[in-house]
């Protein structure tokens, strides 16, 4: 069997696993939480491991959707897909006047700038009358997709993300393997010779930019309609460090690797939160130290540079 249909068998048999989860025991709600951030973990994938621009902010933006989801849903009566996009559009739209900032600069000071410029997000939530300061936005309603479909219901709720979700996937997909993705990777690689080669890198950079930012605010508004709450901390600082930690923990610069992180990092908050309390942080991590030592390049990454060792070694 080649690998590439093995591949495509995988694919075959995790989305076969994630339609069935509700079926064999798996509570949608957590279901749904671990689907959002997921995609939250592959936009962020797409500016950190294929174009090579390490973000410190983007809660900002998944944060900026979560509230104007809300808001647009609960106060301006908007239905949930118009509100979603709604929300997507507004992170989008934020990112563009970030990145048109802070895409000029590279390595740690591009990174400052990010999270910079997230605080003052943060703080202008924190501030602002319709958000609710430290109580969040509460008591979202899910409504009707499309004046037709009944969002109340968990299960038909799950099915809703996990379309977004495929779509989301999908679409990173594409455009890493589209001649616009083949000149981030080559961005990632070296800069300077994509420059001498032509290309205008800073346009390439902040196209990129937006669109992960764009998807984290898909993220965020997915979340608000799954919970029915936009908070503080779908904004704050800490949540930009658990992006990071997922994208590395699943494999950087891979499509499987911030899928797989988001599920474990969730999953773990999950299962130690009635467990262990505020040690869940230090638990965490702690397994990341452990497998940042023993697997750099993450699981899935290890997984495929174990795979190419053994076609190497093959006659």
């Amino acid at each position: 069997m080649g690998t590439d249909q093995l591949g495509r068998r995988l694919w075959l048999v995790g989305l076969a696993i994630l339609v069935a989860a509700p079926f064999i025991g798996l509570y949608p709600i957590f279901m749904m939480k671990a689907l959002c951030y997921a995609i939250f973990a592959c936009a962020f994938n797409l500016l950190l491991g294929f174009t090579g621009l390490l973000s410190f902010g983007h809660a900002a933006y998944l944060g900026a959707a979560a509230y104007g989801t809300g808001w647009l849903i609960k106060s301006a009566g908007w239905s949930p897909e118009l509100g979603v996009l709604g929300g997507t559009l507004f992170a989008g739209a934020i990112g563009l006047l970030v990145g048109l900032i802070a895409i000029r600069r590279q390595g740690i000071y591009f990174a400052m700038i990010t999270l910079a410029m997230a605080q003052m997000v943060y703080f202008v939530w924190l501030q602002a009358p319709f958000t609710g300061g430290e109580d969040g936005l509460q008591g979202v309603p899910r409504g009707k997709l499309f004046g037709l479909i009944d969002l109340s219901n968990d299960l038909v709720l799950y099915f809703v993300v996990l379309a977004v979700f495929v779509a989301v996937f999908l679409f990173i997909v594409r455009v890493v393997h589209s001649p616009y993705g083949q000149v981030l990777k080559a961005i990632r690689e070296n800069e300077a010779r994509a420059v001498s080669l032509g290309y205008d890198v800073d346009r390439y950079k902040l196209l990129a930019f937006v669109l992960s930012t764009a998807l984290a605010g898909l993220a965020g508004s997915m979340k608000t309609v799954v919970l029915g709450f936009a908070t503080l901390s779908d904004a704050h600082w800490s949540l930009s460090g658990e992006v990071v930690l997922m994208t590395l923990l699943g494999g950087m610069g891979t499509f499987a690797g911030p899928v797989i992180g988001a599920f474990t990092i969730i999953g773990l908050q999950n299962f130690l939160a009635d467990r262990v309390g505020s040690w869940v942080t230090v638990i965490i991590g702690a397994i990341f130290v452990v497998c940042v030592v023993a697997f750099r390049r993450g699981f899935v990454g290890e997984l495929l540079a174990w795979q190419q060792r053994r076609r190497a070694s093959e006659p």
